[in-house]
């Protein structure tokens, strides 16, 4: 659970990448297609060779969502619920990716924004983060 301080933290930096979905989601995409290749089966629809433009549409949907968990931190389960039962399933992506892909989206926050992503916000984007992933797989239970 976040407390008022780690919730404020997370809607700080949430503000600082708004409107910019597409270009950190498609670097959250190469981030992790990179460090944990496995991931890319999950994946087949963006092709064999990485599109710029198809990288940059799902990386923004993706990160949208993201948008949507920060927007309802106190019902995550509620906003989350379509696409954790998609993800669970129809795409029958592996829940231990979620954690993946946690990491290297604090990887790519932490790249960009620098000395404004402060070790209290990365804590706290770590907290919300793991919250996030839990949701997204508690349909596998």
């Amino acid at each position: 659970m976040l407390s008022a301080q780690e919730r404020a933290q997370v809607a700080q930096v949430w503000d600082l990448i708004a409107g910019h979905e597409a270009p950190f989601g498609a670097e959250l995409l190469v981030r992790l297609f990179t460090v944990f290749p496995t991931t890319k089966t999950y994946f087949g629809h963006l092709g064999s060779c990485l599109d710029e433009v198809a990288l940059l549409n799902h990386g923004q949907r993706m990160l949208m969502a993201v948008g949507v968990a920060v927007q309802y931190m106190d019902c995550l389960r509620a906003a989350l619920a379509p696409l954790a039962t998609m993800h669970a399933q129809m795409l029958r992506v592996d829940p231990a990716n979620f954690a993946l892909l946690s990491h290297c989206f604090q990887v790519v926050l932490a790249s960009h924004l620098q000395d404004e992503f402060t070790v209290e916000m990365h804590a706290a984007w770590d907290k919300f983060l793991a919250e996030v992933a839990e949701v997204m797989s508690e349909q596998y239970r």
